[in-house]
């Protein structure tokens, strides 16, 4: 029972900073009806950045690593994806308003491969670390109850938690700020959104720039385990399942989809991987999302469209 404990917490763990990442999608979906191919290379620049900021901003100011140079790394890197955000729109997106969704969505890819570019150009290309305190050392938990107690990393659950009170914001966020709502108002129509008063621009700057806070959140946490390099920007193929499985216009269903998911692939390695061979846990994923887009292709917890004519 605590091997099995142990492995469920690991999913619920994992899954946490998969629907992290899939949050980067399903944010630009509810603001521009489109599906965001740049998410990934979004991730990678930005840890990227919080990676070498982290080195630099020290030896400029003459000081010691430590909270402080952390904290600035982290204010300076927030105001680069800014920065990335505003450019985006100004360069890309205010010119294909009202365009067919096609158009956004190869607008997406080209600026996934422009960020794939200019990260490793500017930053520099190695395998870079990001330190920024979390403990990396295993505990053991509920030892009174089973023999040996539960192993579990203080590093996957600080990043769970932080994951969660991101989602937790995030969706408030959209529930309940006027902000949100206009987002929604802007997803469901582009033309009637502008036409009652709200600033497409202005809302498209103002979801990139959350969703690039996300991937710095997320670049932070993968490249403190992994190390930033260019494979972190793949991190974001693992979220496609999540996305699929809980709905592109539901964050409430990326959270739950996460936590499926991470469940479901632990549990099956450990204990169908034997049976069937190993690497279950690399097609897992993809195969239960296939399985929930013959039944439901609206996702579990995803809007249905329903065509009139």
């Amino acid at each position: 029972m605590g091997f099995f404990l142990e492995t469920l917490l690991g999913g619920l763990m994992t899954g946490m900073l998969y629907a992290l990442v899939a949050l980067g999608f399903v944010l630009i979906f509810k603001a521009s009806g489109v599906f965001n191919f740049a998410q990934g290379a979004m991730v990678l620049f930005a840890a990227l950045a919080m990676a070498r900021f982290s080195e630099w901003i020290p030896r400029w100011l003459g000081m010691e690593q430590g909270v402080i140079s952390v904290l600035l790394s982290i204010v300076v890197s927030i105001v680069i994806m800014i920065g990335v955000a505003y450019a985006v729109e100004r360069l890309a997106l205010r010119h294909l308003v009202n365009q067919e969704p096609i158009t956004l969505l190869m607008a997406t890819l080209g600026i996934a491969y422009l960020l794939d570019g200019l990260g490793p150009m500017i930053f520099g290309s190695a395998v870079y670390s990001i330190n920024v305190g979390m403990p990396k050392e295993p505990v053991f938990i509920l030892e009174g109850l089973f023999d040996g107690g539960v192993l579990v990393s203080k590093e996957d659950l600080y990043s769970a938690i932080i994951a969660a009170v991101l989602v937790a914001a995030l969706t408030l966020f959209f529930q309940k700020t006027k902000t949100g709502r206009a987002l929604r108002a802007v997803a469901d129509d582009h033309q009637a959104a502008q036409s009652i008063g709200i600033p497409l621009g202005r809302m498209w700057v103002i979801v990139w720039s959350v969703a690039g806070v996300v991937a710095l959140v997320v670049g932070i946490i993968w490249g403190s385990k992994l190390g930033v390099q260019f494979s972190l920007s793949l991190v974001a193929l693992k979220a496609l399942p999540v996305v699929i499985l809980g709905g592109l216009t539901s964050l409430p269903g990326a959270i739950i989809g996460g936590l499926i998911i991470g469940v479901g692939e632990k549990l099956s390695e450990v204990y169908l991987g034997p049976m069937i061979g190993g690497g279950i846990e690399t097609w897992f994923a993809y195969g239960l999302a296939l399985c929930v887009l013959l039944v439901r292709p609206q996702g579990l917890f995803g809007e249905k469209i329903i065509d009139r004519v």
